[in-house]
């Protein structure tokens, strides 16, 4: 399994900032925690507005799958993973 603590730092990082999260620090969302309801309470708009951000700055497309989404969507590292996967080699 490929070493994706980098990219998980900053998505961490993009996720506080796209959402705008006043009393959330990056280093407090866990790497596993679940993104939806119960840790950070992220709802649809939310997957929407970091997945916007996301393609535009790792060059992944998300596809019209729910469930698929869902499960990209689960935590951050399951986040970091499909980056990892789909971003454009350089």
């Amino acid at each position: 399994m490929p070493d994706n603590r980098e990219l998980e730092t900053e998505l961490k990082c993009l996720i506080v900032e796209v959402l705008a999260l006043e009393d959330v620090r990056p280093e407090e969302i866990g790497t596993d925690d679940p993104l939806f309801v119960e840790t950070l309470g992220l709802d649809s708009i939310d997957a929407l507005e970091v997945s916007m951000e996301v393609e535009e700055r790792y060059g992944v497309v998300f596809h019209d799958d729910p469930q698929r989404n869902e499960s990209v969507f689960q935590s951050v590292r399951t986040l970091a993973a499909f980056i990892a996967e789909n971003r454009p080699r350089a």
